[in-house]
């Protein structure tokens, strides 16, 4: 992934366990299945690669794909688990590629981890540039989630089982739209801290930076099995295509 903060060794080491507990693991074969439309099984660029929960199994129904990370403990991971997958280190916001890609995909809140708007913006424009004239960018993002702060805080229960107990404390700056959060993790008797830190953005305000950089939305889905998207829905997968 791509915050140094946020996905250094501690959060390496840990990071199958938690995506498997939050439901992710069991949901990669759908986003494997909605990716692969979009890469008209040809090739594909991650941004945030990470340990490679959905480059891998992409790889493996012959798309050749590549992906970007500036975790040198994520990439470790990724290289381990599998040799089909080349990346390389860099920063999301800021890239450059001489190869262009049928698709550019960013998933999980990954892009949430861009702290500002500006290498927000700068992510999205790398990301058409590194498009070929047919290429799709897909971004998968949660709906900002604000209620129970108050005075600016808020702590909340992620998960709770017979084994672990998860808890989020957090602090909004509504003003920049970050979220600084610390994340809380109960195993056993052993306790880990972890810190998290976002710039939440609503789906409006991620067209309209798509525009600027020659974007257009195409489709938007609920989730990877293309759920109608609403007002109740919790996160959105967002289909870019560059503008004509």
């Amino acid at each position: 992934m791509l915050d140094d903060v946020m996905y250094d060794e501690n959060w390496a080491s840990i990071y199958d366990k938690y995506t498997q507990l939050r439901g992710r693991i069991d949901e990669v074969d759908e986003a494997v299945n909605f990716l692969y439309h979009y890469s008209s099984g040809g090739n594909a660029l991650e941004l945030g690669v990470g340990g490679g929960r959905v480059a891998v199994p992409l790889s493996e129904r012959g798309v050749c794909v590549e992906g970007i990370d500036n975790s040198d403990s994520m990439l470790e991971i990724l290289a381990k688990r599998s040799d089909r997958v080349r990346t390389w280190k860099a920063d999301i916001a800021n890239f450059k590629s001489a190869q262009h890609y049928n698709l550019v995909y960013c998933v999980y809140n990954t892009f949430q981890l861009l702290f500002t708007r500006e290498a927000q913006l700068a992510c999205l424009r790398s990301a058409a540039e590194a498009l070929d004239d047919e290429g799709t960018l897909v971004i998968e993002i949660a709906v900002p989630g604000l209620n129970g702060f108050v005075g600016g805080q808020r702590t909340s229960t992620v998960l709770l089982d017979q084994e672990n107990a998860i808890l989020f404390a957090e602090v909004h700056q509504p003003l920049k739209q970050n979220v600084l959060s610390t994340l809380l993790w109960f195993s056993g008797t052993s306790v880990r801290r972890l810190p998290h830190h976002i710039r939440y953005v609503y789906h409006e305000e991620l067209d309209t930076m798509a525009e600027y950089v020659g974007l257009k939305l195409a489709e938007r889905w609920e989730n990877w099995a293309r759920g109608a998207f609403s007002g109740n829905s919790r996160r959105h997968i967002s289909v870019y295509r560059l503008q004509r």
